[in-house]
């Protein structure tokens, strides 16, 4: 017997890369893509509450998604401490963690696409994932859009928008991204997760009702 899963766990994506602005470009296309092919995005920073843990929010995230998209490029050593930051392998360590024990059936069903700046560079400093299919988007945005789009067509059941068309119109919403900032009065470098999101989303279905 096959198992059924929830329409809300199977369009839930959780994000987890990079939120600094030198990572901002490429992050900023992953979600256009996702959100263009029908998709929940989650992350970390969906919400603001002091009153919970980070890591009590990620793991309800990681629980509540089947997809994961992980980049572990983020290697650098941090200016001011002089230490890498290790919060993105943890969550890809949570997320293959909920596939690998969790009691409930339908975690097993969990797909990720992990991403990295350069072919096989991983193999250098998280080795364990060694056998793992590890794209790389060579620090250009298009490429990680590509890849992530590729990999979402992959493991969706239903049909997805074409490539061409979610490049085309990725193209056009950049365009048309710093007005629709200065209307709203913001600065990008201000614009928040869930803002860019939301502002990504209204940006398509108008471009949908007006096709």
């Amino acid at each position: 017997m096959s198992l059924k899963i929830s329409k809300a766990y199977a369009r839930q994506v959780f994000l987890n890369c990079p939120f600094d602005e030198a990572y901002r470009e490429i992050y900023e296309a992953i979600i256009f893509v996702v959100v263009h092919c029908g998709y929940v995005l989650r992350c970390a920073r969906e919400r603001d509450d002091s009153g919970e843990t980070r890591i009590s929010k990620i793991v309800e995230i990681i629980r509540d998604s089947q997809f994961g998209i992980h980049d572990i490029s983020r290697v650098e050593c941090d200016a001011n401490s002089g230490l890498p930051r290790f919060n993105m392998p943890l969550e890809l360590g949570l997320f293959l963690g909920a596939k690998s024990f969790s009691d409930e059936p339908k975690q097993k069903k969990k797909r990720c696409l992990i991403l990295d700046s350069e072919p096989y560079r991983y193999q250098k400093f998280i080795s364990d994932l060694a056998g793992q299919d590890i794209k790389s988007h060579g620090g250009k945005a298009l490429t990680a859009m590509k890849e992530t789009r590729k990999w979402l067509a992959n493991v969706s059941t239903r049909p997805l928008p074409g490539s061409l068309e979610t490049e085309r119109l990725y193209g056009e919403f950049r365009r048309d991204l710093p007005s629709i900032l200065v209307k709203l009065g913001l600065r990008h470098e201000d614009v928040q997760f869930v803002e860019y999101v939301k502002v990504t989303m209204e940006w398509l279905r108008d471009r949908q009702k007006s096709e």
